[in-house]
């Protein structure tokens, strides 16, 4: 089975379930909103929610979909910066439980964080996030042995406040011979870096992954447009229209994906399990079509709980659907026989 490679904020999600907005009130933070915070207000958020009860899950875009990979069986790996505190033994922890081969360096500030809170009547969420280490990252970081032997790079675009590191690392990751994807991650994130978005793609992206409101800031198109648009400067473009579904395109073959039956309680983490989906099918030599039939079918089940982590009857319940995919796909001639 081909290999992954992924690098970006790690970050370590910390979800508390909140009976009212006093908490909130007490840090000024809007309730639904997303704020970044300064490393004292993120260490005094944490100290005072963890008497609370609260749960800790390894996260970052990038992160979360290399688990995914990692679960599906591919040879995963990651690249990363976290403090030399609890959080970041918690989050090299995690990644070691999965199998994941992780480059985590040392940084000097406190490990990444995203406080999440959930309250009620709705689950609506409110995040707080303190990037820490994560954010120094650097180009001088990066070795080419950190990517020798691996056949996927994967980035997210949180990372574009250090172009030169973006840079350098697709670099590095062409010259091993790499296919590279890059998840957009957000829309406000591509408006302040889209020229340099735009040089990145069109020199070095295979596949790039966009939500509706990232395609339109990258391209100023609708979305069916916008997969046109982004397609002509990629091999493969993925715009994903939430409950919707998801539509594909690779040269001149574009496909339309219907979402995959799904209870939603919360969306986080989607767009992450959908790329692991479609990267792990796209390494099996899957048609276009069913790598976004395997990206939505995996992207269904995180929507059903609370965070970005899958339980195990849901990700049993995916693999057999997946098999039965892949096996339908393969008896009408169009998959390779030995992609199991």
């Amino acid at each position: 089975m081909k290999s992954i490679l992924g690098m970006g904020n790690a970050l370590t999600d910390i979800l508390a379930v909140l009976p009212d907005d006093s908490f909130l009130r007490q840090f000024h933070l809007p309730r639904g909103s997303m704020q970044h915070v300064d490393m004292a207000t993120g260490d005094k958020i944490w100290q005072t929610l963890k008497p609370m009860g609260v749960q800790y899950v390894a996260g970052g875009s990038a992160a979360n979909t290399i688990t995914g990979t990692a679960i599906f069986g591919m040879k995963s790996g990651f690249i990363g910066k976290v403090g030399d505190d609890e959080l970041g033994h918690l989050f090299r922890s995690d990644q070691e439980q999965y199998g994941i081969k992780s480059t985590l360096l040392k940084g000097v500030n406190s490990s990444g964080r995203a406080m999440v809170f959930i309250t009620a009547p709705n689950a609506e969420r409110t995040f707080a996030v303190y990037l820490g280490a994560a954010l120094e990252l650097g180009p001088e970081d990066l070795r080419p042995e950190y990517f020798e032997g691996y056949d996927y790079f994967h980035i997210e675009g949180y990372l574009v406040q250090n172009q030169s590191l973006i840079r350098k690392a697709v670099e590095m990751a062409k010259e091993a011979g790499c296919i590279i994807s890059l998840d957009m991650a957000s829309y406000n994130v591509v408006e302040s870096n889209e020229a340099f978005l735009h040089d990145i793609v069109e020199k070095y992206v295979d596949i790039v992954f966009a939500n509706e409101t990232e395609a339109k800031a990258f391209t100023r198109l609708e979305p069916r447009e916008a997969l046109d648009e982004i397609a002509r400067h990629c091999d493969i473009a993925v715009v994903k229209v939430g409950k919707n579904g998801s539509m594909v395109k690779q040269g001149d073959e574009y496909h339309y994906i219907e979402a995959w039956p799904a209870n939603t309680i919360d969306a986080t983490g989607a767009g992450d399990t959908y790329a692991a989906g479609f990267l792990y099918a796209h390494s099996l030599g899957m048609p276009l079509k069913e790598c976004g039939e395997i990206g939505s079918i995996i992207a269904a089940k995180v929507v059903e709980v609370i965070g970005t982590k899958i339980d195990i009857p849901r990700w049993k319940a995916a693999k057999q659907e997946i098999r039965e995919l892949i096996a339908a796909t393969q008896s009408a001639g169009k998959a390779p026989v030995n992609t199991q």
